[in-house]
């Protein structure tokens, strides 16, 4: 596919993606690949590739003599990096970043514990260093600086963990981080003890001290759903 090509088949996607997610294509519609290929002005042949892409989401079902419908909610593909994108950018946000929330406090608080146990001494100092990377850019507004380390240090915690489930939940929680950051749901600088809870994780880790692991990755998230209260009520 050209760049061109690629950028097409992007838009696309992007914009039935939101549109699906935000109920704007009510499960059960019918989109119609013709009319698809007309609306946004490209070929059939992306509109397919997207289509594709759409069904390996589970969004959609295609069907002989039927066309292109929108599946149930019940059956979409809620994992995938990019639906948790599309729906964060929905006016659902507030529900969808608590329902990731709090499947976060159910898993990251093991893994932390398992991390304690099975963390290699590099994934200790990883660990660390991404810890002091958010202490270094938790002041000043530097969202975007203090992302980068936050999503780093979950992923550290949750490949740490030795548990190969956990670890594929490493994108999830990085669209969960990313979105808060990007739609304004974080304050201005990140909460003095939230960022502090994370080098006293990096510490238990370090020391193998499992049960203080997984109590401190406890609070973090039972604090990240208390922001969530304030600003995403």
């Amino acid at each position: 596919m050209t760049t061109q090509g690629r950028g097409l088949h992007t838009h696309v996607l992007d914009a039935l993606g939101l549109e699906i997610t935000a109920g704007a294509c009510p499960p059960g519609s019918v989109l119609r690949t013709d009319e698809l290929a007309q609306r946004f002005e490209v070929s059939r042949t992306v509109v397919r590739e997207v289509v594709r892409v759409l069904e390996s989401m589970h969004l959609v079902e295609s069907r002989r003599r039927v066309g292109v419908t929108v599946r149930p909610t019940e059956q979409w593909n809620v994992y995938d990096p990019q639906v948790i994108r599309w729906r964060l950018a929905g006016a659902d946000r507030p529900r969808q970043l608590r329902s990731l929330t709090v499947l976060r406090s159910a898993v990251e608080p093991v893994a932390a514990g398992l991390a304690a146990l099975n963390a290699t001494p590099e994934q200790c100092r990883a660990l660390t260093e991404e810890a002091l990377g958010m202490v270094a850019t938790s002041r000043g507004r530097r969202l975007e600086a203090y992302l980068v380390h936050d999503i780093a240090f979950h992923r550290v915690v949750l490949n740490a963990s030795g548990n190969e489930m956990f670890a594929r939940l490493g994108d999830v929680v990085a669209e969960v981080l990313t979105g808060r950051t990007h739609h304004q749901v974080m304050f201005d600088d990140p909460d003095p003890a939230a960022v502090t809870l994370h080098v006293q994780v990096a510490e238990a880790v370090r020391e193998r001290d499992a049960a203080r692991a997984e109590e401190l990755t406890r609070q973090i998230a039972v604090g990240a759903l208390r922001e969530l209260d304030i600003l995403a009520p």
